[in-house]
């Protein structure tokens, strides 16, 4: 627990949330109500970092300067907060650099604020959270949430708000791309390809995850928003993205 969690917090105060995605930066911020958080600003930037990704672990310029740019924006909407109510958030792509603190040192002065890279497990965690917070509480409910993001997936599973199994995976929607569909061209032959080799990856802990078991699974992210909007573009299903569509 971090004194962040050990601080009082009182109605009229704000906080905030950076969330350093390898396709997307988020900013949330909230105004405390009746002890409950209520989001006021919502700002995202499609940085994508992921695709900024060399081979020896460095960065190409031109992303670190989206990035840095992102998050000097984003510190100059939370300037007045203090920093015991802001948590940023730093995930695979970061994890992915050769040197991860030359990168944090640069980014946490853009944007003023300390910056904590975290595992991927730890990811899964607050992925799950995050998506448990807007449910239901359920008891008895095993629930399965899939987060596909720009550079890996997390697949978790949780009871209320308690993760049971977490594994992330590198198959995100930016890597992957790159790595199977470098030219933006879709063949059955690369399809295929992609299918074998992400369908290996999740083997590995599948029969685990079919032996924990769940009733309902979610999706998040951006990816699952532009699929869901898809199948009901297509008039797939009438019920959103589903197993039958």
């Amino acid at each position: 627990m971090s004194n962040k969690d050990t601080i009082p917090i009182h109605d009229g105060e704000l906080m905030a949330v950076v969330d350093m995605g390898s396709n997307s930066f988020h900013l949330t911020v909230a105004r405390v109500e009746h002890g409950q958080p209520r989001v006021i600003d919502r700002l995202r930037d499609n940085v994508r970092m992921a695709a900024g990704l060399r081979s020896d672990g460095s960065l190409d310029p031109g992303y670190l300067s989206r990035a840095l740019e992102c998050l000097a924006r984003f510190g100059q909407r939370i300037a007045g907060i203090p920093s015991c109510r802001v948590r940023a958030i730093a995930t695979h792509s970061v994890r992915k650099l050769a040197a991860p603190q030359s990168f944090l040192s640069a980014a946490e002065a853009s944007l003023g604020h300390p910056i904590e890279l975290v595992s991927g497990r730890e990811e899964g965690r607050l992925i799950f959270l995050g998506v448990a917070h807007g449910l239901p509480l359920s008891q008895h409910e095993h629930r399965l949430v899939i987060d596909v993001g720009g550079g890996s997936t997390e697949f978790i599973i949780g009871r209320d708000l308690e993760t049971l199994q977490t594994e992330s995976v590198q198959i995100g929607c930016v890597a992957s791309t790159l790595r199977f569909f470098p030219d933006g061209k879709l063949t059955r032959k690369r399809w295929q390809k992609a299918s074998n080799n992400i369908g290996v990856l999740l083997q590995q802990f599948a029969e685990n995850y079919r032996t924990t078991g769940w009733s309902t699974a979610y999706g998040s992210s951006g990816s699952a928003k532009a699929i869901s909007s898809i199948v009901a573009a297509m008039q797939l299903s009438d019920q959103g993205f589903t197993a039958g569509s």
